[in-house]
């Protein structure tokens, strides 16, 4: 049986759907998951570890059985955790089938079959009866039993940042002696209520001013039932420095007991005295709020911080009207926040604005293939003949495909110019933008001789890095807590040997600090003065490690090159620093391929890696393969 799985076809801009067998989809799931990131999280399995043996000494005190109902049990960790703290029988329910297979598995290797009961349904469909005394995790009505967590508390502050404010409203834009702003409908637009969740320890203090203190919003006992009802929490403080309130930081806490001496704590990096302390963790973040719109605030006024919440979302006001925020003007539906950063960047801004200064002219006809570009508003500003692309004057929209368009469409006008940044909002790796290729190849009919391609190419980019924390969400765990997990190891490998583990995926590496340990090195050019070949482009050779330290995998990202002298990077901004420290595009992803087995490097350039790379030009992919040559 086959199943239909939605993939990037970068050859037309848009998703497919492919037929893939019938496992495709699950081991997609499983090897993308962050089960072994939960698994190397010592610290919360170690709060989790002495929370429950906390509650069973509890229920154990009460002369009460102790019957454990583990809700999404993933690898039965907790299970086991709590049998061996003395429970009397555990039901761990899983609703993934292979999660669930494995967790039996799991059991059964550390001999605990006779205890714990692997339970392959979602946890509403689990009627649960007077015996239960344990639970976490839970959604279920346990009235009257123990849970582990015991409660989680949300935290938030308010602050002043341009750099995050940057992800919510476009900024004006200054083009010579001009000044584009963004319309009114978008300034006065209060955004969505989706929370930004990022590594947040990445945004260093010196990126925010807080306006107010740390403020505890409310906190949910998972020991009784939740209502589903609208809510709302308000906290009232004073403003500690005047300036703009923007943002609004927050982060979530959890009590492993009801007096709250077992926490584990979700709070970023710079809220710790001392930073090494810090544990981290990727499959619990923090998140970024948007506020309605920015409010100006003195020092000393007295302000009050309100949170709602549905059973979807969650959204901060500093007033207490309850309105769900919802966006009016559509570009908060179609525009992702790194997008929005990318938009204000000024100095990627003046990179596109002095290159197309550089190629207009009076009689320039231009056409914009980009998603939601400002690129045909500045070719028009500085004074483009016409630009075809329109919501704003002098510039026209045409809503037709590259391979549709007609020479009537533009008025029986060759096009001059033809420009990109290139973006793409169904992109997800550097090389799916790769469709301005495509569409500049379904264009060349409608080129005048010698028309201009702005970018001119692209260049493909590699480099071998050490990752501080990101390769825990690849790595086997073996055993964790003193209990054998290896048959989910073995799980998650045979789902990334089915494809994934021959593929790359995107991160935003801002979020994820690594070392180079080779020079940044260009792998393929791609010239977008010639059509898309007929043919694949590969490209093979040798990377030495110069750098010391242990090889996780390889960094891949785009360079367009705008014109001969300006080129625009979405991977590394900066050079590559004395000790490999690497400074990252936030608005890009950038292609993050992970070795199978790490490689230990002394930096004598001794031990290399060989690439083999080779871009399909049928299906705009790039197939890749690494492996080690040791000295």
């Amino acid at each position: 049986m086959k199943t239909f799985c939605g993939r990037a076809n970068p050859t037309t801009g848009g998703l497919d759907w492919v037929e893939e067998s019938e496992e495709y989809d699950y081991h997609q799931e499983i090897a993308r998951s962050c089960y072994a990131d939960m698994l190397h999280d010592r610290d919360r399995n170690e709060k989790y570890y002495q929370g429950i043996r906390a509650a069973v000494s509890r229920v154990k005190a009460r002369g009460e059985r102790v019957v454990v109902l583990d809700i999404g049990t993933g690898t039965g960790l907790l299970s086991m955790m709590a049998v061996t703290a003395g429970a009397d029988f555990c039901y761990g329910i899983e609703v993934f089938k292979p999660m669930a297979k494995a967790a039996a598995s799991i059991v059964q290797k550390n001999g605990f079959s006779d205890k714990i009961k692997v339970i392959n349904k979602h946890s509403t469909e689990v009627t649960v009866g007077p015996g239960c005394k344990l639970y976490w995790r839970g959604v279920l009505n346990t009235e009257g039993c123990e849970a582990v967590p015991h409660r989680a508390t949300i935290y938030a502050q308010v602050v002043e940042s341009e750099h995050l404010w940057s992800w919510a409203q476009i900024r004006p834009v200054q083009v010579d002696d001009r000044t584009l702003h963004p319309p009114a409908a978008m300034k006065q637009c209060a955004g969505t209520p989706s929370v930004c969740d990022i590594q947040l320890s990445q945004v260093p203090p010196s990126a925010f001013t807080p306006i107010g203190p740390l403020c505890t919003m409310f906190s949910v006992d998972f020991s009784r039932m939740v209502s589903s009802a609208p809510c709302s929490y308000s906290c009232k403080f004073t403003v500690q420095a005047g300036g703009r309130a923007q943002v609004v930081l927050s982060w979530w806490d959890l009590d492993m007991d009801p007096s709250g001496s077992i926490v584990c704590s979700m709070a970023p990096k710079w809220t710790y005295s001392e930073p090494r302390e810090y544990p981290w963790r990727d499959h619990w973040m923090q998140s970024v709020y948007f506020l309605p719109t920015e409010r100006n605030v003195c020092e000393g006024e007295k302000l009050s911080l309100t949170v709602f919440h549905d059973d979807y979302s969650l959204w901060y006001n500093l007033d207490e009207r309850s309105t769900r925020p919802c966006c009016t003007c559509q570009t908060h539906l179609v525009w992702t926040r790194p997008r929005f950063g990318e938009l204000n960047d000024w100095q990627r801004t003046d990179s596109y604005l002095s290159a197309l200064r550089s190629v207009l002219r009076p009689d320039s006809v231009c056409l914009s293939v980009s998603d939601g570009s400002l690129l045909p508003i500045f070719a028009h500003m500085l004074g483009a003949k016409k630009v075809q692309i329109d919501f704003y004057n002098g510039v026209r929209l045409l809503a037709i495909r590259a391979e549709q368009l007609t020479a009537a469409d533009l008025e029986e006008e060759r096009i001059s110019v033809l420009i990109g940044e290139p973006y793409f909002s169904t992109s997800l790796l550097p090389w799916h933008s790769l469709f301005f290729w495509y569409c500049r190849t379904a264009l060349a009919r409608l080129l005048r001789p010698g028309a201009i391609i702005l970018p001119s190419s692209a260049t493909l980019y590699l480099l071998a890095v050490e990752f501080q924390d990101l390769w825990r969400i690849r790595a086997p765990c073996g055993t964790c807590e003193g209990f054998d997990v290896s048959p989910m190891d073995e799980m998650v490998q045979q789902s990334l040997d089915f494809r994934e583990s021959r593929e790359a995926e995107p991160h935003h590496l801002w979020e994820y600090p690594c070392r180079a340990l080779t020079k940044p090195h260009p792998v393929m050019t791609f010239d977008f003065q010639q059509c898309v070949p007929a043919q694949p482009i590969s490209s093979q050779g040798t990377l030495p490690l110069t750098g010391s330290g242990r090889c996780h995998g390889f960094a891949l990202w785009m360079e367009y090159n705008l014109t001969e002298d300006i080129t625009v990077s979405m991977g590394l901004t900066k050079p590559v620093g004395e000790e490999g420290e690497c400074v990252w595009s936030p608005h890009r992803k950038q292609g993050v391929y992970f070795l199978q087995t790490p490689s230990e490097s002394s930096g004598d350039g001794r031990t290399s890696m060989q690439y083999n790379l080779t871009f399909e030009p049928n299906t705009g992919d790039i197939k890749m393969d690494f492996s080690v040559i040791q000295p």
